[in-house]
């Protein structure tokens, strides 16, 4: 056992020192040695876990997916309402590229441009991340919190296409400095086109078709009488 646990230890800690490496050299720049030695170990210790560089390249979402899956999870189980719940995912998704902005730039500059990575299991595991999107947004169909017809798959891909272009603006220009400064003004831009309407509102005129003042005489009006000559 404590066997074991020394070996997934050394095997975080690759995978840490390879997406600092990556981060900063990017992938092609990029050598068994260079991440071997920002770990700490050799490259044959490397190869132990790793067939090669494009693996330890693509194993470095999987392990965070899994785990941030299950903490968003855990914490949406004591949140009420489908507009909560979404504020607490978008919040988790900013929060954690703040807090970890190698990470943010190996997936957002490299992983999303390299076509291979969509075909293993690891991209899988990110996806199942991104259903609990889908997931809060039916939920919010089903209660009447959301519209009736809203697909929930061309909602998610507003809400992550946003998120990843704010992030990649703040990996390549440092603006904006704190994505959590964003967290509540896209939760409300979106809950306000995903929200179901309440009627709509109407005008409520009331017309005076009466004159004002005294009604007028049927009457002729009097003409002037002559002056006597």
């Amino acid at each position: 056992m404590a066997v074991q646990r020394k070996s997934t230890i050394r095997k975080e800690k690759i995978l840490k020192a390879a997406e600092r490496i990556f981060a900063q050299k990017g992938f092609q720049e990029t050598t068994i040695s260079d991440v071997a030695q920002e770990a700490g170990v050799s490259d044959a210790t490397i190869y132990e876990y790793f067939t090669s560089k494009e693996e330890l390249l693509f194993s470095i979402p999987g392990e965070t997916a899994r785990k941030g899956k299950e903490v968003i999870e855990l914490n949406l189980k004591y949140i009420r309402g489908a507009a909560n719940k979404l504020r607490a995912v978008i919040y988790h998704y900013l929060e954690f590229y703040q807090r970890e902005p190698d990470y943010a730039s190996v997936a957002m500059l490299i992983l999303k441009q390299n076509r291979k990575f969509l075909e293993t299991k690891v991209y899988q595991d990110v996806r199942e991340m991104s259903r609990l999107i889908v997931h809060v947004i039916n939920e919010g169909v089903a209660s009447g919190e959301f519209k009736p017809h809203i697909d929930p798959y061309l909602a998610r891909s507003m809400i992550l296409g946003t998120i990843e272009h704010m992030v990649i603006r703040s990996i390549l220009l440092g603006k904006p400095q704190n994505l959590l400064d964003f967290v509540d003004p896209l939760t409300d831009l979106l809950v306000d086109g995903l929200n179901r309407e309440r009627g709509a509102m109407g005008w409520n005129l009331k017309i005076n078709l009466e004159p004002q003042g005294e009604p007028p005489s049927d009457k002729p009006a009097p003409q002037p009488k002559a002056k006597a000559k």
